[in-house]
């Protein structure tokens, strides 16, 4: 799938998932802002789509980045993180989602696993009700929570670039 064919109207990411679990694929969503890809982003969605199968990205819209996060952000519209991620061969299918978090996504597209990062304990996972009660299962993936775009921001302002302590 070419990087533009890869992001979806949630209307045709449906028809898509459908599709696939008629094939028997394993779908697993993946979500977050991705405001300023870094390497965690990276390592968080290759954890994702080695729990096998087709790997869905849902990121936030620009207006539920700028509720989640404040003023000031997203950095980039969410056109440009969606085309972002879409050069990432790990990335099977994109959505911009509008809600604070995936619950209605979820709820309509069934994914078999739902991947958060290692900022989440299985049971901290907001939405894991939600995956629970279709049968799906929450996982957790990625490196330990030491890369985050507002971190990294803030090591901008304060003049010290992207040095780590």
């Amino acid at each position: 799938m070419s990087g533009d064919s890869k992001i979806q109207t949630r209307e045709s990411l449906h028809a898509l998932v459908e599709r696939w679990h008629q094939h028997r694929e394993q779908v697993v969503l993946a979500n977050g802002c991705f405001d300023l890809l870094h390497v965690g982003h990276v390592r968080y969605l290759r954890g994702a789509k080695a729990l096998g199968g087709k790997l869905v990205v849902a990121i936030n819209s620009d207006s539920s980045v700028l509720e989640l996060k404040g003023p000031g952000r997203p950095l980039m519209p969410a056109a440009e993180r969606a085309e972002i991620l879409a050069a990432i061969e790990d990335v099977d299918a994109i959505v911009v989602f509008d809600e604070p978090d995936v619950r209605a996504l979820i709820r309509e597209l069934h994914p078999d696993v739902q991947a958060k990062g290692t900022d989440y304990t299985r049971e901290s996972v907001p939405e894991r009700d939600e995956v629970l009660a279709y049968g799906g299962r929450v996982e957790i993936v990625g490196d330990p929570k030491d890369h985050s775009t507002t971190e990294f921001l803030t090591q901008m302002q304060a003049g010290r670039g992207g040095e780590r302590e």
